[in-house]
């Protein structure tokens, strides 16, 4: 048996040779017949076969350019992921807890590192960050909070409303105080048979989402951690994050000059930022920042307002000018003896020339209420007499005689502020009322001991308007006092009524009525003047993309709303065609 499969495997193997001989034999004889024999002709049709060359050398060469000419179609020089963005900040970081963010270096720190349950949006109203949503019941009572899915910390954990619960009884406890105590004061925090978080306040309140603007600590870092070392904890000094970056390192240059190096969060729950590393360098005074800027140390800054930008040498710096929801008034102490009458007020409004008052603030944008109209959308305005200075001095006369009359004007010593305030003196000593003014430094001594004694005349200052009406906090009457914001001392118990009406009215038609009744008392009785809506000034280098210009900003730090999209590394993408 095996000897034949062996004869037939041979014999396969003899017939299979012969074949391959013979095919080769015939191809050697079909090339010489058909190319080698035949070359001899292409003289013959040299002029065909060199046409045909050149159309095929015309085809490379044109399919070559294409792709050169238009490659350019399909790609586009833009900002790509990588790079190392450096803001230049002022104050101390004696803590990178969130909820104890006082200094703006601290508040920095808190936006890039923390996400929030609401936060203000592109538009400048607040909207759903780690909450999915927002709603309200019961007419702006309760309000309940739906978290996202799938959130987690910068250390893998997820973020669960265990983590909400948490932080809001650290808000709550007396013995932890927090810049967001008074924001949750008397509100009952659980959660329902749904999984939601439910808020119940002791009366409506129409702009609560506002209010769920605070950061979220971990519970599982922090549970154990001493109420009253919370703020030295180690997590105060690398915290476990949930915004866009988190904590990598720092470096102390000088007591006051110290950099906070943070990375992106690749479990950020809106995605990874474009940019690679963000360093918040902390500066003592702002002719440190200008000094940084002139080096080229750092990339940008918001540090420096209007006037003390006027003087920097931008030059591989860009210069932009928002408007944030702020306004600069003139408070007037209803208590002091001169501005105890309505009459009084009156007439200083009435003599003073605003336009030339404002023209100390340039690039700023007037302002005569203290509500914004992108706030909330009002109907009716009261007028606001024009300038008529010898009409006011008449009814100055009328009021005081021949009496001597002596204002003191407080005022800080930032920006446009001191300027103003000796265009608005001026314009008193021409209606004969000497005036006197005095600048202070920003400080904590300045607001305890000339903002919280009332102990000024007149107080040219900056105050956040919020991104919703809510001028509660400037004129009701109870906050006529140390630790209120009636800066001017002002009581109406009418005002008082609409005031607490219009917050906690969710109908938005009624709420306008509301606060245009509530305008026209604030033009009559005059416990302030309107002077300008200030600008954020946000020094920038050129080679870089930061937050949208068409973005409204409430306040400063809301310029990190886009922060993902910010760019710092430029490079080449293909686009879809």
């Amino acid at each position: 048996m095996a000897g034949s499969i062996k004869k037939r495997g041979q014999r396969f193997v003899r017939k299979f040779s012969k074949a391959s001989i013979k095919a080769s034999n015939e191809s050697k004889e079909h090339i010489k017949e058909n190319f080698i024999q035949r070359l001899s002709h292409v003289r013959k049709i040299r002029l065909l076969v060199l046409e045909w060359v050149l159309l095929v050398v015309a085809l490379v060469l044109i399919a070559s350019a294409q792709a050169f000419w238009f490659g350019d179609s399909y790609a586009v020089d833009t900002y790509v992921d990588g790079g190392n963005y450096i803001e230049a900040t002022i104050g101390r970081v004696n803590s990178m807890n969130p909820l104890f963010a006082t200094t703006g270096s601290e508040k920095v720190l808190s936006k890039l590192m923390f996400a929030t349950l609401v936060a203000d949006d592109y538009s400048g109203h607040p909207g759903p960050q780690l909450a999915s949503s927002v709603r309200y019941t019961d007419d702006g009572k309760t309000w309940v909070i739906t978290l996202r899915h799938d959130l987690v910390w910068s250390d893998g954990e997820p973020i669960t409303n265990s983590d909400i619960l948490f932080t809001t009884e650290l808000i709550q406890n007396p013995a932890v105080s927090t810049i967001f105590t008074a924001n949750l004061e008397n509100v009952k925090i659980s959660e329902d048979e749904n999984g939601d978080i439910v808020f119940r306040l002791p009366s409506s309140y129409a702009d609560f989402a506002s209010a769920l603007n605070f950061p979220i600590v971990p519970e599982h870092i922090l549970k154990d951690a001493p109420l009253k070392t919370l703020v030295e904890a180690s997590f105060s000094k690398s915290p476990v994050t949930s915004g866009p970056f988190t904590f990598n390192a720092s470096q102390a240059k000088s007591e006051d000059e110290k950099v906070f190096y943070l990375i992106a969060n690749p479990n950020y729950y809106l995605g990874k930022p474009m940019v690679n590393s963000f360093a918040v360098h902390t500066y003592e005074t702002k002719d440190d920042i200008k000094n940084a800027l002139s080096t080229n140390e750092v990339t940008a800054t918001a540090e420096l307002d209007g006037k003390a930008a006027e003087d920097i040498n931008l030059g591989s710096y860009d210069k932009r000018l928002t408007k944030i929801n702020s306004g600069v008034f003139a408070f007037l102490n209803n208590s002091r003896t001169i501005l105890a009458s309505a009459d009084m007020r009156r007439a200083i409004r009435q003599g003073l020339n605003l336009a030339e008052i404002r023209s100390a603030a340039p690039n700023t944008t007037p302002l005569d209420f203290p509500i914004l109209e992108s706030q909330i959308k009002l109907s009716d305005y009261p007028s606001i007499p024009s300038g008529d200075q010898v009409a006011a001095k008449e009814k100055i006369a009328e009021l005081f005689g021949d009496e001597q009359l002596h204002l003191e004007i407080a005022t800080v010593d930032s920006g446009y502020l001191p300027a103003v305030a000796e265009k608005f003196a001026d314009n008193l000593k021409a209606l004969g009322i000497d005036c006197s003014v005095s600048a202070y430094a920003e400080s904590q001594e300045f607001v305890a001991n000339i903002v919280s004694r009332r102990n000024y005349d007149i107080l040219i200052y900056s105050v956040e308007l919020g991104e919703d009406p809510d001028p509660l906090a400037y004129y009701y009457s109870s906050q006529a006092q140390a630790a209120g914001l009636n800066l001017s001392n002002y009581r109406n118990s009418l005002v008082d009524d609409l005031l607490v009406g219009a917050r906690g009215t969710v109908d938005t038609a009624l709420r306008a009525r509301k606060y245009e009744r509530f305008l026209e008392y604030w033009a009559t009785d005059v416990p302030a003047i309107g002077l300008y809506q200030p600008n954020m000034t946000y020094i920038y280098n050129k080679n870089v993309r930061t937050f949208d210009e068409s973005n409204v900003l409430v306040t400063t730090l809301d310029r990190f709303a886009d922060i993902n999209n910010w760019g710092v590394n430029r490079g080449t993408k293909n686009q879809t065609p």
